[in-house]
């Protein structure tokens, strides 16, 4: 029997019968956390099999991180009291990769941020959020403040086409959060992709003599100084900066006055 809210079933299976319960914010080196295998609508501890792709009373953000991970969007809602469903659409999108924000994230880890990619295809998902959903997952990015690490951008199907479920169907757009300060290159100029926490620090750890002396030698001691550290966040986010290793994301010109108005 379908949900008419969601096109949700009402079976499923619980986010730990799935492995989909883990919190990439209480364990940082887990970062961007375990995603679906399939499209499903996240109701609570369970993920409800889906009957349609689409939800005109909802907004369409694609996820690029944590955000696809229902352990981790569990977690943001329920600290706002927000049980409601969610439906969460796998998607093939055009012209976008999964990169390294140039920022170090107060949960403990530097996260992930999309850059624009020419013909890359990759397979992401597209969350549905109700109003309530969508104003704490922005507070999460930091969109409301002038600040915060992200801004919401709206990126129309004829720059980056977002396909439903294998091409059954296109989107006319969709939204996307995007780093302020850039994207982190791979030493040639160019983004370079997020390959997971553990290797992307062990990485950055090694590139870098003044990283080290902030945050330890190893991804256990980055983790561990810095959450919940605002200045030393800051500091390693100007190191960034000053050691040359950022780059634009390409998707700038997608946010702000450009970005299409909700409603």
């Amino acid at each position: 029997m379908a949900d008419d809210r969601t096109g949700a079933r009402a079976d499923g299976h619980s986010l730990a019968e799935l492995g989909l319960d883990g919190v990439p914010r209480d364990h940082p080196l887990t970062y961007p956390g375990t995603w679906p295998t399939t499209s499903g609508v996240l109701d609570g501890d369970r993920l409800l099999p889906l009957d349609r792709l689409v939800h005109a009373d909802r907004v369409p953000v694609l996820a690029v991180g944590s955000n696809a991970c229902p352990g981790q969007l569990r977690h943001k809602l329920a600290e706002f009291g927000i049980v409601s469903p969610l439906p969460m659409v796998r998607a093939r999108v055009t012209g976008l990769d999964v990169g390294v924000s140039a920022h170090v994230s107060l949960m403990g880890y530097v996260s992930a941020s999309p850059f624009l990619a020419p013909g890359t295809v990759r397979e992401l998902f597209v969350t549905w959020l109700d109003a309530e959903q969508l104003a704490v997952v922005d507070a999460s990015e930091g969109v409301p403040s002038p600040t915060g690490g992200y801004d919401r951008a709206w990126l129309p199907a004829a720059d980056i086409p977002v396909e439903l479920e294998s091409r059954q169907l296109l989107l006319p757009g969709a939204y996307i959060y995007v780093n302020r300060r850039g994207v982190l290159h791979d030493g040639s100029g160019a983004p370079r992709q997020h390959p997971g926490e553990r290797a992307l620090l062990t990485a950055l750890l090694a590139e870098s003599p003044r990283l080290r002396g902030l945050f330890g030698a190893t991804p256990e001691e980055f983790c561990a100084r810095a959450r919940g550290d605002l200045e030393l966040c800051a500091r390693g986010t100007r190191l960034f900066a000053e050691e040359g290793r950022v780059t634009a994301s390409g998707l700038e010109g997608y946010t702000g006055a450009a970005a299409r108005p909700q409603g």
